[in-house]
């Protein structure tokens, strides 16, 4: 069995997550045997490379190796696309076909999307995996094919047998093996060597200066969510290598190629097991919504300092100022004490002191609510990151790095 690091090398894979490599050992321990696979994963996560290192570590890596994917075949003309057809079995079928079972007899076959097969192919399928024959169409010849079948989907397929779109035993005959890949954003540092490499390619390739990114990019990055996972990727490494004159990039620029950058904040996620989560889903709304209130607080509050700045000893101005803070700072929260005072003119380059301090006061109290949020979730899953993180509604890797920052 080769050794892991060659087979990535072989194969051109980039990363060293442990889910990735589980992912390829599992690929390179079922390579020797005929058994098929099912390779699962969402969409952009590299399933193609399954396969191909399957094929090339078998016996069969000198016959042909087909990939097809059974999204862009037209439901009409599938069948004959995997199995052949007849001359004159339908319209402009003016001569005999071969399918792709027979091309590849001996071989193996990649079935890419294979949830998005139509159920009477499903039915021809399952016939191959069974006794290795198919027919056919406009033919009542029974032929035989020796092909291993690795099929790969994105689908959550026991949602798609369960609403009758996918046979469950063909399912079962498929996922023999089942293999899973991780999405991009839980590969963690491995988002920073997939963009070196996407960043350097591309900069050979058209012979640009690569493009490098600072410190806090480089955080954003791999905090983002990337639904597009490795396809996304590269495509910003690619935007950002044309776009950009500064070979440096920072936090700023890159978030422009990030859509829906807010995405990557804490969101309340749906949960169904006990009462006690249910209670705690609660609470966990509770403290998001103070943590947000109090950020409109204290920019409402930067405001009012910025006016009292400007206006000096306007008397409305200031009575106009303590009715808002009164508003603001009301019973409910007792523990805060402000004053609205009159500044001088001529101490006015003191007033940014002023700010910072309102900015770390804000910095703080939310510092204090997410570790209170942590230790809380910690607490009630004695201790175990990953579904405090769950219940958090946060990366396992994220929690982890808290954990660290505030030495918890």
């Amino acid at each position: 069995m080769e050794n892991l690091q060659a087979v990535k090398q072989r194969f051109g894979i980039i990363g060293n997550d442990i889910q990735l490599n589980r992912a390829i050992e599992k690929a390179v321990r079922v390579a020797p045997t005929d058994i098929s696979a099912l390779v699962i994963g969402e969409s952009g996560v590299g399933k193609e490379s399954i396969p191909k290192i399957i094929h090339q570590l078998s016996h069969r890596k000198h016959a042909k190796y087909i990939a097809v994917n059974c999204g862009a075949i037209p439901e009409g003309t599938i069948d004959s696309e995997l199995f052949g057809h007849e001359k004159g079995a339908f319209t402009g079928a003016t001569q005999a076909r071969k399918g792709y079972f027979e091309v590849a007899d001996g071989g193996t076959i990649f079935l890419d999307e294979v949830g998005e097969l139509p159920l009477t192919t499903q039915v021809r399928l399952l016939r191959v995996l069974e006794n290795g024959e198919f027919i056919k169409v406009g033919s009542s010849q029974v032929q035989k094919t020796n092909v291993r079948i690795v099929a790969a989907t994105n689908v959550n397929m026991h949602q798609a047998i369960q609403k009758g779109k996918f046979r469950e035993d063909l399912y079962y005959r498929l996922s023999t093996i089942e293999i899973g890949l991780p999405p991009l954003r839980e590969r963690g540092m491995d988002i920073q060597l997939l963009f070196r490499k996407f960043a350097s390619d591309f900069a050979q390739k058209n012979r640009i200066p690569v493009i490098r990114l600072d410190e806090n990019a480089s955080n954003l990055l791999v905090n983002y969510h990337f639904p597009g996972n490795i396809r996304q990727l590269k495509n910003i490494a690619e935007q950002i290598s044309i776009m950009e004159e500064n070979r440096v990039i920072s936090s700023d620029i890159i978030t422009q190629y990030l859509p829906n950058i807010s995405g990557n904040l804490p969101m309340v996620v749906e949960n169904q097991n006990t009462s006690s989560n249910s209670d705690f889903a609660n609470e966990r709304d509770i403290m998001y919504k103070i943590l947000f209130d109090m950020r409109n607080d204290i920019n409402d509050l930067k405001k009012l300092t910025l006016d009292l700045m400007q206006n000096g000893n306007n008397s409305e101005v200031q009575e106009e100022n303590r009715n808002l803070i009164q508003r603001i700072y009301n019973e409910e929260s007792p523990t805060h004490n402000v004053e609205v005072v009159q500044i001088p003119e001529e101490s006015s380059q003191n007033n940014y002191d002023f700010i910072e301090t309102i900015e770390e006061h804000e910095n703080l109290s939310l510092q204090e609510k997410e570790v209170e949020m942590i230790k809380k979730s910690l607490d009630r899953n004695k201790g175990k990151r990953k579904l405090a993180a769950k219940e958090l509604g946060i990366s396992e890797r994220t929690l982890y790095r808290k954990i660290k920052q505030y030495d918890l």
